[in-house]
């Protein structure tokens, strides 16, 4: 039986990033739920049930609404397909990248000043988002996850406006397997983003200093 004390973790995609982290997720013990975009989960129940059986597969809808913290993992182009209002009071994981090459031109998100998390924030307003898991390949999430106090605990960036939200990611990711490192405000997410040095880039915590 999965652990009722922990937060509920509802994950929007079921492509490979999303798998991946609903997997980490039930091995730590959380309740799951994952959607995709289509509005019956019928055929992401078949799917589900070969890689993740314990996971709970869902509408979009009731992943919101059941989940205390909720992820999302679809392509970034796609964000304005998400109900707003339906996610009015979440706490928000956005584990997104912009990628023009595979998946469109978008002019907002080739302003460098500005994080593509704050533009999600900007349609999301009444929504808290913390900026975190997407600077990690989505497989190294699996395989570079070690158990709490190992010295070659890999890091996870996190950013985001609100500290108990970032105490509850910061958590979570520590159940993932990973040391998280905080680098401040949700404007500070584009100093992760693809492009930058900090993208992909293996890391402890206590090596930030030498990436920085």
């Amino acid at each position: 039986m999965k652990s009722s004390t922990k937060p509920r973790i509802g994950i929007i995609g079921a492509g490979r990033l999303g798998t991946v982290i609903a997997r980490q997720a039930l091995a730590a013990d959380y309740q799951v739920s994952i959607a995709n975009s289509k509005k019956d989960p019928t055929s992401l129940r078949f799917i589900l049930s070969v890689l993740l059986p314990d996971a709970e597969p869902a509408t979009v809808q009731k992943v919101v609404e059941q989940s205390d913290i909720v992820i999302l993992a679809i392509p970034l182009n796609k964000y304005k397909q998400l109900p707003a209002d339906l996610f009015a009071h979440k706490l928000i994981i956005d584990a997104m990248n912009y990628w023009p090459l595979t998946e469109g031109y978008s002019a907002e998100f080739e302003d460098d000043s500005t994080s593509s998390s704050e533009y999600i924030q900007g349609y999301l307003p009444h929504t808290t988002i913390v900026k975190s898991l997407n600077h990690v390949a989505y497989n190294e999430i699996e395989e570079h996850s070690l158990p709490k106090g190992d010295p070659d605990r890999r890091a996870v960036l996190i950013a985001g406006n609100d500290v108990d939200a970032k105490r509850q990611v910061r958590d979570f990711i520590d159940d993932l397997g990973f040391d998280s490192v905080d680098l401040g405000d949700l404007q500070e997410g584009k100093k992760f983003q693809p492009g930058t040095k900090l993208f992909n880039t293996r890391f402890r915590a206590q090596d930030l200093g030498e990436k920085w």
